[in-house]
């Protein structure tokens, strides 16, 4: 035995469908053998909530070692989890291929998934996580909901609180109709056959729920910038990626997302086309975590072997093609915050590399975690602490003095946002992706 791993960190696939893998007795052994590493190391203390909860059990137990914590107990730090893949991808030196063989993510999936099972999992959080029928009823009645989750609008938020249980102050995503794929239809944008990559390369812009039924900007960013650059793309929504099922513990609603968007994307990357997503979660999904789901299927592992994150897309356009010139300097200086979900596809800082293809650009790094989660900041019970969490990334892009703050996730974009402005400002406020900037750069429109 050695300390430590030096070898790329590596997962094993999911065995969601073995009942041993529901097992109480079984997970709880699990969480102990885990639980006891991570109280000997501590690396972890500074990422996210789950940690502190964990030491804080321990150090306040009998014995203050874990073998006088309840089990019980447990609960607490599986909830606080948000899935980000940082502790394993950044932190932690157990994780496999070293024998203490330590996936702290993917146990906190485990044991939500045995709660998923014996159906412990609230109404509010599966109805939340369908994302796909929620955007459809949207879509006829944007406005009136716009209005309705406004967090200056008195008379309905705090319903949403006792109904929903999102807090009422957390800000919540605008719908926007129609969706973007109709968009996509309706209005085609020219390719420009001078550009390097003309005939070389095309995309399937993979839309996203967020980019199809919420705001379509980092979506219509994406294909204007590509367009210009002479890559052919459409614009398509087949399923969500599963991503909210999966922080629900329902591995088999993730495992049926995969299958509805394979079956509408594989014939596509069979003819060529690359699968770009602008949301950094959904082409994490796509690349790492369906295999991980459905290893036996060669049409998922295709399909992650075509997918790119958007920054991720144009860097590689740029080094094998070359883009066309006639990018113009930002002023200002940019603040850029790098996705959690981004920096798991351990692909390196793509949209720094990106943004530093605007000329002159004087770029400021965050790489801390915006506390968000997908929907857990929104939740009244974790809002505090996604606050507490998002702050030190929201005070660097502040104090960064940057005339322009971006974010790689929408949601983080708006929660950063949020904890700038303070709770006294309501206005519906986001940061941009940073390929709108791109394309601002361009002078492309896109608003």
């Amino acid at each position: 035995m050695r300390e430590g791993s030096l070898e790329a960190p590596t997962r094993h696939p999911i065995p969601w469908r073995a009942d041993s893998f529901y097992d109480e007795e079984e997970i709880d052994r699990e969480l102990r053998r885990v639980f006891d590493i991570c109280h000997t190391c501590r690396r972890c203390f500074n990422l996210c909530d789950a940690f502190p909860r964990l030491f804080d059990l321990i150090d306040e137990s009998e014995t203050g070692e874990l073998d006088s914590v309840d089990s019980a107990d447990f609960k607490a730090v599986v909830d606080a989890c948000t899935l980000c893949d940082m502790c394993f991808m950044t932190k932690c030196p157990y994780v496999p291929p070293h024998e203490f063989n330590i996936d702290f993510p993917h146990l906190m999936l485990r044991y939500r998934a045995a709660e998923f099972r014996r159906g412990e999992r609230r109404f509010v959080d599966r109805q939340l996580a369908e994302t796909d029928r929620n955007g459809r009823l949207a879509m006829p009645l944007a406005g009136l909901i716009n209005w309705a989750t406004r967090r200056d609008n008195r008379l309905t938020r705090p319903v949403m609180e006792r109904i929903a249980h999102i807090d009422t102050r957390a800000e919540v995503p605008p719908f926007e109709a129609p969706p973007m794929v109709r968009e996509g239809q309706d209005k085609p944008v020219v390719v420009n056959r001078k550009a390097p990559a003309y005939g070389k390369r095309k995309a399937v812009l993979y839309a996203t729920c967020f980019g199809n039924w919420n705001d379509h900007r980092a979506v219509r960013a994406a294909r204007a910038v590509l367009a210009h650059n002479g890559i052919e793309t459409k614009v398509v929504h087949p399923a969500c990626c599963g991503m909210p099922k999966l922080e629900n513990g329902d591995i088999a609603g993730v495992a049926a997302q995969a299958e509805a968007v394979k079956e509408a994307l594989l014939p596509l990357v069979e003819e060529g086309w690359d699968v770009v997503a602008a949301v950094p979660s959904c082409a994490l999904m796509l690349k790492f975590e369906w295999p991980l789901i459905l290893p036996e299927d060669a049409g998922i592992q295709r399909l992650a072997e075509a997918t790119f994150d958007i920054a991720e897309f144009v860097v590689d356009v740029n080094k094998r093609h070359g883009l066309v010139d006639g990018r113009r300097s930002i002023e200002g200086g940019i603040a850029v915050h790098l996705a959690c979900h981004a920096r798991a596809q351990n692909m390196g800082a793509k949209a720094v590399e990106m943004l530093r293809l605007i000329p002159d650009a004087e770029i400021t790094i965050v790489e801390r975690c915006s506390g968000h989660g997908g929907k857990w900041g929104m939740m009244a019970e974790h809002f505090a602490t996604a606050c507490q969490v998002g702050r030190p990334a929201a005070r660097r892009q502040a104090e960064s003095g940057a005339a322009h703050r971006c974010s790689e996730c929408p949601l983080a974009g708006i929660h950063l946002e949020q904890l700038i402005r303070g709770e006294d400002d309501k206005t519906r406020l986001r940061q941009p992706h940073p390929i709108e900037l791109l394309a601002e750069s361009y002078g492309l429109a896109v608003a």
